[in-house]
């Protein structure tokens, strides 16, 4: 049976040096989340941006029908101010009926844009199916678009997606499995053994010995009281409390497409001596018009004369010491006035030679 006397004690501060983290800064709560919610429907009042699409048609229709109104047979309804759209939200955690939540509204066929529109009720849907919210109202659309007589036209942002906050209201809520069971799991944003193990020694040493067990490199699970009010109190104690993660290892990152470097701060580099220089290519056509002798038989030719000269730009050598830093690396290579593309180069010679720790 766990001593409950700790559930209520005041939150230490703890001083671990300047790399320090909250619980809920690095990890998340497992079964405590969000949930995405989607669904599709009608956009009305558009100023004549709309669409005349086949299933936009239909979705008219049916809309009428639920009014009771029946269109003739054959009759084709003019609906360029109407628009199909998908409609999205998140559901966050623990939300209750009669709460609000944004939704973004988003055009779904060949409509120009959604400014000006209103969205009529829809029913969002989780991924079992069920309806969890409805969603109504004005949308607020950022971008705008305009388009002339001879098919130019000027787009600014996105003018086929827009917002509505608060548009859609909660009309069931997601169990959760919270306040089931004798253990809570802590959840790691990032899988890392060294920080799974530090966050376990900080709450044994908080709370005490074997409260808390790491079960791989990305979860930690938590001793828990059953009774709910006890519950949160616990856990507001201990996503508050203060540990030092572990260092991310030593890491290089490059988008050769986009010239893009990213050296962590723990990257090394072992003895390593560089030479690296560029070379100035220069291609010169100089075409030449030969001509026969007057008394000779033959016809005006020109003849292609091209000059290719290829000149080595000044480089330097430059040497790493042992455990050069990654201060000094990037001062190095930027003193030599090494572009973007050289760089590149460098590093992955560099890695290529096993210079590079990390």
């Amino acid at each position: 049976m766990l001593n409950t006397k700790w559930w209520l004690l005041p939150l230490l501060c703890f001083s671990l040096g300047a790399d320090a983290a909250r619980v809920k800064d690095v990890a998340t709560v497992e079964g405590v989340r969000s949930n995405q919610l989607v669904g599709y429907g009608l956009v009305v009042g558009l100023p004549g941006t709309g669409e005349q699409s086949p299933f936009t048609e239909q979705s008219f229709k049916t809309m009428l029908d639920n009014f009771g109104i029946n269109l003739p047979a054959g009759m084709k309804a003019q609906i360029k101010n109407v628009a199909a759209v998908a409609v999205s939200a998140e559901l966050p955690a623990f939300a209750k009926p009669g709460q609000a939540i944004d939704i973004t509204v988003s055009s779904v066929g060949s409509s120009k844009s959604l400014r000006g529109g209103t969205l009529l009720q829809t029913f969002l849907k989780g991924l079992n199916g069920e309806v969890y919210a409805v969603a109504q109202g004005s949308l607020i659309v950022s971008g705008l678009g305009a388009e002339g007589a001879d098919g130019s036209k000027v787009v600014v942002n996105t003018p086929t997606v827009g917002r509505i906050p608060n548009g859609a209201m909660v009309e069931r809520e997601v169990q959760t499995p919270f306040a089931q069971g004798d253990y809570i799991t802590f959840n790691l944003n990032r899988g890392d053994f060294t920080t799974a193990k530090n966050l376990a020694a900080a709450i044994n040493s908080f709370v005490g010995d074997e409260t808390a067990r790491t079960l791989d490199a990305r979860s930690v699970q938590v001793r828990a009281p059953r009774d709910i009010d006890q519950r949160v109190s616990y856990l507001a104690t201990l996503e508050n409390l203060s540990f030092e993660p572990a260092s991310d290892a030593a890491k290089i990152i490059i988008n050769s497409r986009t010239g893009t470097i990213v050296i962590g701060k723990d990257v090394r580099l072992f003895p390593a001596a560089i030479t690296h220089a560029g070379m100035t290519v220069t291609i010169a056509e100089n075409p030449q018009v030969v001509q026969p002798n007057v008394l000779a038989g033959g016809d005006t030719a020109v003849q292609q004369n091209t000059i290719i000269d290829v000149r080595p730009d000044k480089s330097r050598m430059f040497k790493f010491d042992p455990g050069t830093t990654l201060d000094e690396l990037v001062s190095t290579v930027n003193a030599v006035g090494a572009a973007p593309g050289d760089s590149l180069a460098i590093l992955e010679a560099l890695k290529e030679s096993g210079a590079i720790h990390g």
